[in-house]
C-alpha cells in the first residue's frame, strides 16, 4: 500500500530508502549519458524545416515585391514581406517592427545595453544613476536574469501565480521606485511554468504608472505559437494595444524569434513597439549595422508563404513534443503523486514543465541525477543570481532527448527525488529524537 513519506514510521521510511538506493545504483551501473538541461528542439523537429534549404536556390528571384535585391546592402529594419509575416505571428502591424538577426535574446540584450549607455527617450543613462533595478518573475528565465546581471542592475524577486506576476507587488514596487527600470516576462507558456498571463494581469500591466519615466516592460513573448494541443490553448491579449489604450504606448518592447520554429541559430529575430521607440531605436541600429541578413529573411517568407503555413508547421512541432510533456507528467503522477512528494505546471504550450521538489532538496536532487548521468537545468538557476531561496525548482526540459531516453530520465529523476526526501525525513526524524 502507498503511504505519504510523512506518515511512515523510521523503520518504513529506512527499508523505503534501502530499496531506492538499490535503484539507483542499478541506474548507475548503466552508464547513462541523458542531457535535458536546456529547451532545443530535438533532431526530428529540426527535420521538419529542412524544406528552407530549397526554398531559394541559385535560380531563385531574391527580389521583394518593392524590387529590393535581398543580396545587397540596406533595408536596415527588415523587408516587408518579413515584417508582414513575423507582425502576423506577433499580433502586431508590420509598422511597428523590426526584424533583426537570428537571436531574439541579442535584441534584449542590445535593448538594456542601449538604455544602460544612452538612456530612453532622453532619459539618463542608466550607466550614470546611482542604482538601477529591475523586477524579476520567479521562477523565471535564467538568461534574462544573466543579462541584468551583466549590467550590474539589481534584480527583484517578484513571485508568479498561475495567472502571471503578483500584479498587486509589481504595481507597488514601480509606482513607488524610480530606480526600477523595468520587468522580465515571458507573458504566454512561461518559462518555466508554462503559465500564461491573465486578461486583467496584461490590463494591469498596461495600467501601470511607474516611477520611472524611462520604466519598460520587456515582453519576450518566445512562445507565442508554441501551442501543444489544437483544441485547448492558451489565448494572450496583445499588450501594444492596451497600452495604447491606457495611454502609455511606449512602456513595452515586445520580443520574438522564430528559433524554435525552424533553426536556432538561423532563424530571424523581431522586437514590435511603439513608433516613437522605433524611431529611437533605428537611429542607434543606423551606428550598428547597415541591415540584417534579408536572404534569411525571404526565406522564411517563401518557405511558409504566411501566417497560416507558420501554424501548419507548429502543428508538427506540437506533433513530435506532445507525446514528451504527456510522458513527463505521467512518470510524476505515476512516482511522486501516489506519496504526495513535490508539485509540478501542467502547460499547455512552451517548452517546459516547473517542478517543485519538497524545501532544501533541489540541489540535491539535481546533483544526484547528474551522477547517474542525467544533466538538467541546474537547481536555482530560474532565480536571479542562481539563488532559489527554498532550493526547490527544477526546470524539466522534455524536447531535446527521444521519447524512450526521455523516459528513462524521469523514471532516474523521481527516484533521486523520493531517495532525496526520503532522506531529508530520517535526518529529521533523528535530530527530533536527539533534541
Amino acid at each position: 500500500m502507498v503511504k505519504d513519506y510523512k506518515e511512515m514510521s523510521k523503520e518504513e521510511l529506512e527499508k523505503e530508502l534501502a530499496n531506492l538506493k538499490a535503484e539507483y545504483k542499478r541506474y548507475q551501473a548503466m552508464d547513462l549519458s541523458l542531457n535535458m538541461a536546456r529547451g532545443k528542439p530535438c533532431h526530428e523537429q529540426l527535420d521538419i524545416s529542412m524544406g528552407m534549404m530549397d526554398a531559394l536556390n541559385s535560380d531563385a528571384d531574391l527580389s521583394c515585391e518593392d524590387g529590393t535585391d535581398c543580396r545587397n546592402y540596406g533595408v536596415l529594419d527588415g523587408i516587408h514581406e518579413a515584417k508582414v509575416l513575423i507582425g502576423a505571428m506577433m499580433e502586431n502591424k508590420p509598422e511597428n517592427i523590426i526584424i533583426y538577426g537570428n537571436s531574439s535574446l541579442n535584441v534584449m540584450y542590445d535593448t538594456v545595453s542601449r538604455a544602460y549607455t544612452h538612456g530612453i527617450m532622453g532619459n539618463t543613462p542608466w550607466c550614470k544613476l546611482d542604482k538601477v533595478k529591475f523586477l524579476c518573475p520567479v521562477p523565471g528565465y535564467d538568461r534574462h536574469f544573466a543579462i541584468t546581471e551583466y549590467f550590474g542592475i539589481e534584480m527583484i524577486p517578484v513571485e508568479m501565480t498561475p495567472d502571471g506576476p503578483d500584479m498587486d507587488v509589481v504595481e507597488k514596487l514601480v509606482s513607488e521606485d524610480e530606480s526600477i527600470k523595468g520587468i522580465w516576462c515571458v507573458p504566454k507558456y512561461s518559462n518555466p511554468q508554462g503559465y500564461s498571463y491573465s486578461d486583467e494581469t496584461v490590463r494591469r500591466f498596461a495600467r501601470l504608472r511607474p516611477a520611472a519615466r524611462d520604466f519598460r516592460i520587456f515582453w519576450d513573448n518566445a512562445y507565442g505559437i508554441h501551442h501543444l494541443y489544437d483544441d485547448d490553448q492558451d489565448y494572450l491579449i496583445e499588450i501594444l494595444e492596451e497600452c495604447k489604450k491606457a495611454g502609455s504606448p511606449d512602456m513595452v518592447y515586445k520580443f520574438s524569434s522564430t528559433s524554435k520554429i525552424t533553426f536556432p541559430g538561423s532563424g530571424i529575430a523581431a522586437l514590435a513597439t511603439s513608433l516613437n521607440n522605433l524611431e529611437e531605436i533605428k537611429a542607434q541600429l543606423t551606428n550598428q549595422t547597415i541591415g540584417h541578413d534579408k536572404v534569411n529573411q525571404l526565406r522564411h517568407v517563401r518557405f511558409f508563404g504566411d501566417i497560416e503555413g507558420m501554424k501548419e508547421h507548429m502543428k508538427k512541432h506540437a506533433a513530435i513534443i506532445r507525446p514528451k510533456f504527456e510522458a513527463v507528467l505521467e512518470i510524476l503522477d505515476r512516482d511522486l503523486a501516489p506519496y504526495n512528494i513535490g508539485e509540478w505546471t501542467r502547460p499547455k504550450g512552451g517548452y517546459f514543465i516547473s517542478f517543485d521538489a519538497p524545501e532544501g532538496c533541489a540541489k540535491a536532487i539535481v546533483d544526484r541525477a547528474k551522477k547517474v548521468g542525467v544533466t538538467m537545468t541546474g537547481a536555482g538557476a530560474t532565480y536571479p543570481y542562481k539563488k532559489d531561496p527554498k532550493n526547490s525548482n527544477i526546470r524539466i526540459a522534455p524536447t531535446y532527448p527521444s521519447l524512450s531516453d526521455l523516459r528513462t530520465a524521469m523514471e532516474i529523476f523521481t527516484v533521486c527525488v523520493k531517495l532525496v526526501y526520503a532522506d531529508k525525513l530520517l535526518k529529521e526524524m533523528t535530530e527530533n529524537a536527539e533534541a
